[in-house]
């Protein structure tokens, strides 16, 4: 068979909803049929007017169709096109690497606040009786010179304790402490200071 012909022309009407139209041949004749699959996927849709180039094959039905379409008032090259259609993948992975600077951001902040969280000394509770409480009872007219001077050195039990009055103290100062199973701001109630 003869290699097929290219024929140039307008598109005369064209019906976006329905995905058809008719192309108007440049040298004259009746027009052609072409639909949205003869079109190249360039990400644009056709509009009357635009000039085009085809060939001309005959549908199952005997009628004459548009096939391989060529857009003659649009570039072909990729190279050429707006630069709207030419790259979104760009904007694509712009999005992305926010995204994931977002993640990076939101992660490194509550690493910084769980280590700052560890690092601070547990509040002291406003109902716990002060410490002078718990103390034991001295003679009177006794001097305060022997209140004993405690340190946070890692106890965190009862039973590591030596009386009520260390027991609230390591309560109100050391982080991480074992001591107040109800919450209520007394230690060691059963050991020490029940």
């Amino acid at each position: 068979p003869p290699p097929p012909m290219h024929i140039e022309g307008t598109l005369a009407r064209w019906n976006d909803q329905s995905g058809f139209g008719f192309i108007a041949p440049i040298q004259g004749g009746p027009e052609v049929f072409v639909h949205i699959s003869a079109f190249p996927l360039d990400g644009t849709r056709p509009i009357q007017g635009e000039r085009l180039r085809f060939e001309i094959i005959s549908g199952e039905d005997g009628t004459r169709r548009a096939h391989i379409l060529q857009r003659l008032d649009r570039p072909s090259h990729p190279s050429q096109r707006p630069a709207t259609a030419r790259h979104p993948e760009k904007r694509s992975r712009g999005f992305f690497t926010q995204f994931i600077l977002l993640v990076l951001f939101g992660l490194l902040a509550y690493a910084a606040y769980s280590h700052f969280t560890r690092q601070a000394p547990f509040p002291q509770s406003f109902s716990s009786p002060p410490v002078e409480h718990y103390a034991p009872s001295r003679p009177a007219g006794t001097l305060r010179t022997n209140v004993p001077a405690f340190k946070c050195d890692g106890r965190i039990y009862c039973a590591q304790m030596n009386s009520c009055a260390e027991a609230t103290w390591f309560l109100r100062n050391c982080p991480g402490v074992r001591m107040d199973g109800n919450g209520d701001g007394v230690p060691c109630e059963k050991q020490w200071c029940g």
